[in-house]
């Protein structure tokens, strides 16, 4: 039975696993934790002249370096001065060069969030008017490449490693103390104990490229790695190493003398243990709680504790599950995972599961805000995969301590007696012709005796003389079957060994309850595989309260009382094809938002000088929602300058402006430019 089970266990295990890093895969790199609220000048705006900084605003604190914003002009130049500075960790701003000329420019920005993700993205204001450039923003991402996927599967291994080992040695200490000597659990939780270390290690050489420019090659950049171990998250990440040498010392202890001890003995070493194995674990957990979401945003003091909670009891749940999973498939026959121990550990799972569901309440709602977010945001629809997944594998648990109420020991027994018989039985043939031959070569001794006191001396000394020859054949015969016999012998106890070995498996497995315990805990660790990666691509992505707090922030931005600096300026040239037929028309449109807005219009020769013309007039026309032409009467100011108040512009949009010039009673002609307006 077991045979046929091993290789349908691989086999899903394999796919389970490979589901898990295709869901990884298609996580891409990490979103914004931070999130853009706020710019001057704002994305899309048009100024009359170039502000002297450029300001962004974020969502919570950032972490910058001189490269971390930058102004591009039209052709891809630097215009900034390369030194940002903040006020208050959220806003920063960079000053630009003096008299820049009009056109588009590029803001694009690289920062770090304070719950450790990196953030990137680009937005283009213009001076003057629009113009083309050379910059393009498509590509501007952060923690992507293959860098970012590269930290991604360290951070997933990373999360499956804890779970093993704070798991596995839970499981072993609380649950099932003989278990510490067998070698299929020694296996499980010291290779937990090594990959966590590898990826540690593996996460703090990425960390500088990945929060920077993504190339493979700075990851052996030691400059970088000396500024990563000044951040919150190499600090992290060198205590987590630290807190693992500790952690080594507790599993060299509890699969050393701890399993060497007497059950006396063993408890007294037990409560130690639990102590220092507790501690290790919380400031395992620690190192995640204190980087990443749980560290910022609302009620951080509350929010690191609860989330070190709440890490150890998934450890507690699916690494002892993990470890269960070991111990019921490839423990020795000899010492079955015994029925209390399964028992205990399902009480330690519901409790784990209590605290999970806690804990998990009050992160949703820190991190969501409100039920909508559920299913406006995408971390609100990752949360409800893995609330989906926990209950699939609660429901998977219910059978477990259905299969665990149900379940009878089965200690194979072997009578030495029996086993002695069966020895016996198959000692060979010839071992037994032996022995009857000995019998009856002394049989014949006695005989002969008698033979030589009746008949006489000679008589007596030629059977004595056959006798010996007889006696000496049959020794020199036992010899050699001696030799021979002594290896068969080795040879039949090795397969005795296999037999029995093979036997006990099948009179463990015959227990059809301890059978379908196998099955419903295989596969509750299949669902914790793909519940780890959904759990690994959660905490990569924006809380749902900081995403809808952007959004609200731009539609804020779209929608109130812009600033000055928000004016539309748009140049169009005309030829009427009279005399004085040719000049420029010059509208601008202040502060082109949604409401009331100041028009202007100026018309100039071709050598910039005003002059009046017989009659200009002005429509605004939005194809796109079927409204308009709307008509503006611009009233005379002075030479070559009409302006309209209050001119009304109903909504947000694309809007055409168009200017019929007529500069005689014949000659005239309609202008048409598009812009960008609210």
């Amino acid at each position: 039975m077991t045979q046929t089970i091993a290789p349908r266990v691989r086999t899903l295990v394999l796919l389970l696993l490979a589901a898990a890093c295709a869901l990884l895969a298609g996580a891409g790199p990490a979103s914004a934790h931070a999130a853009l609220t706020g710019s001057d000048p704002r994305q899309g705006a048009v100024v009359d002249k170039a502000p002297a900084q450029v300001s962004l605003t974020f969502s919570e604190s950032v972490s910058m370096d001189d490269d971390s914003l930058r102004v591009l002009d039209p052709k891809g130049r630097r215009v900034d001065d390369g030194r940002p500075s903040g006020t208050g960790g959220t806003t920063y701003s960079v000053k630009l060069h003096a008299g820049l000329p009009d056109g588009t420019y590029t803001v694009t920005y690289q920062v770090v969030s304070a719950d450790s993700h990196p953030v990137a993205g680009a937005y283009t204001f213009s001076v003057g008017a629009p113009s083309e450039t050379s910059v393009s923003v498509s590509a501007q991402a952060a923690g992507g490449g293959f860098v970012g996927g590269l930290y991604g599967v360290g951070r997933y291994v990373s999360y499956a490693a804890f779970v093993v080992l704070v798991g596995g040695a839970a499981f072993v200490l609380a649950c099932w103390p003989r278990g510490s000597g067998v070698r299929a659990v020694q296996r499980l939780v010291v290779s937990g104990w090594l990959t966590l270390t590898a990826a540690t290690l593996l996460l703090l050489l990425l960390r500088g490229s990945y929060t920077g420019s993504g190339k493979l090659a700075d990851v052996f950049d030691l400059s970088l790695l000396g500024e990563v171990l000044q951040t919150k998250s190499g600090a992290a990440l060198v205590s987590r190493l630290l807190l693992l040498a500790a952690a080594a010392l507790f599993i060299a202890v509890l699969f050393g003398a701890y399993d060497k001890r007497e059950d006396e003995e063993r408890r007294d070493l037990t409560f130690g243990l639990a102590v220092g194995g507790s501690v290790v674990a919380a400031g395992l957990a620690a190192t995640w709680a204190m980087s990443e979401h749980a560290s910022v945003g609302l009620q951080a003091g509350l929010a690191m504790p609860v989330d070190v909670v709440h890490l150890i009891a998934v450890a507690t749940w699916l690494g002892g599950l993990t470890a269960l999973l070991v111990a019921l498939y490839r423990g020795p026959a000899q010492t079955p995972v015994p029925t209390a121990a399964v028992r205990r550990f399902s009480r330690i799972a519901f409790g784990s599961v209590v605290a999970l569901v806690a804990t998990g309440t009050y992160q949703s709602w820190r991190q969501l805000g409100s039920w909508t977010a559920f299913t406006d945001t995408r971390y609100g629809q990752m949360l409800l995969v893995k609330i989906g997944l926990v209950a699939v594998l609660v429901g998977i648990a219910y059978f477990s301590r259905r299969w665990t109420a149900q379940l009878a020991e089965t200690v194979p027994a072997v009578a030495g007696q029996r086993q002695k018989e069966r020895v016996a039985a198959s000692g060979g043939r010839r071992d037994d012709e032996a022995n009857a031959a000995g019998k009856a070569g002394a049989a014949g001794k006695t005989t002969t005796a008698g033979k030589a006191g009746a008949a006489g001396k000679a008589t007596a000394a030629g059977e004595a003389k056959a006798a010996g020859k007889t006696k000496a054949a049959g020794k020199a015969s036992g010899t050699g079957k001696g030799s021979g016999g002594s290896q068969r012998a080795a040879q039949l106890a090795r397969q005795r060994a296999a037999v029995d070995a093979a036997r006990q498996k099948r009179q463990r497995d015959a227990d059809p309850h301890r059978f379908g315990l196998r099955r419903s805990v295989l596969a509750e660790a299949g669902v914790a595989v793909v519940l780890l990666a959904v759990t690994t691509v959660l905490t990569q992505t924006e809380p749902g309260r900081t995403e809808e707090d952007a959004k609200a922030a731009g539609a804020t931005s779209a929608t109130s009382a812009a600033p000055a600096t928000g004016a539309v300026t748009l140049d169009m040239p005309f030829d009427t094809g009279g005399q004085n037929g040719k000049g420029v028309v010059r509208v601008e449109l202040d502060p082109a938002r949604v409401g009331a807005n100041d028009l202007h219009l100026y018309v100039e020769r071709p050598d910039g000088t005003a002059f009046d013309i017989p009659e200009v007039k002005v429509a605004l026309t939005q194809k796109a929602k079927d409204i308009g032409p709307l008509p503006v009467a611009p009233d005379h100011i002075t030479t070559g300058h009409w302006s309209a108040d209050g001119v009304q512009i109903p909504m947000a949009g694309d809007w055409e402006v168009a200017v019929t010039v007529r500069t005689s009673d014949i000659d005239q002609v309609t202008l048409t430019k598009n812009a960008q307006i609210g």
